[in-house]
């Protein structure tokens, strides 16, 4: 398992004045990243290290957004201000995954603004929804070299998350393997007072370090 990406949910901003935002503050700008047609919703790409991103994703008036959990979940964040909505682990062998969390990964594309088709198998979106300090799991159908940290050189680095949660929880649910996906970030669980999940990650920009 390999941390992939972190979601952030726009706020009353929209996507536009998220990322516009977030592109001040990190010293960067993000690449349109297309609409995700299944999930009725959309997002904008920030390519970090380590084969590594970051996503700022906004609900569309869309009827997949009614009925698919990941359109519910950005729905549900940004109605409550937007802010940080969940982490995904990438897999090469989703079957096992499937057996452990005990149901079948769900198709998903996203077609970026040049006409690629981004086409993957994710699973565990509806736990994430209900426990947002658990990540959501993505295999990939591309060529490595399509994937969203590929679309841009960068000189950015997600270094360290806060989640309120506990990492026994997410080795009960998951495994160990996706506690150790999270070795080379600078984890620091906290005991949730609320909802749990990230409350601020920190980057590494050639101007110094950014806390969100």
């Amino acid at each position: 398992m390999h941390l992939d990406h972190v979601s952030f949910a726009v706020g009353a901003d929209g996507l536009a004045g998220t990322t516009a935002e977030l592109g001040r503050l990190l010293g960067a700008s993000f690449i349109d990243g297309g609409a995700h047609p299944r999930f009725g919703t959309r997002n904008m790409i920030l390519p970090l290290k380590n084969r590594q991103y970051l996503e700022v994703v906004e609900v569309l008036d869309h009827p997949a957004s009614d009925k698919a959990a990941f359109g519910k979940a950005v729905r549900e964040r940004s109605d409550a201000g937007g802010g940080w909505m969940a982490w995904c682990v990438s897999v090469d062998d989703m079957e096992e995954v499937e057996r452990r969390i005990g149901r079948h990964a769900v198709p998903g594309n996203r077609r970026r603004p040049d006409g690629f088709n981004l086409q993957w198998r994710q699973i565990g979106t509806s736990s994430m929804r209900a426990d947002p300090q658990l990540p959501y799991v993505t295999a990939w159908d591309i060529d490595p070299s399509e994937h969203p940290s590929q679309m841009a050189d960068s000189e950015i680095e997600l270094t360290a998350l806060d989640i309120a949660g506990s990492p026994q929880r997410l080795s009960d649910w998951l495994g160990e393997p996706a506690v150790d996906a999270l070795e080379q970030i600078d984890v620091n669980w906290t005991a949730p007072h609320g909802l749990p999940g990230i409350m601020a990650a920190t980057f590494r920009t050639p101007n110094g370090d950014v806390r969100i």
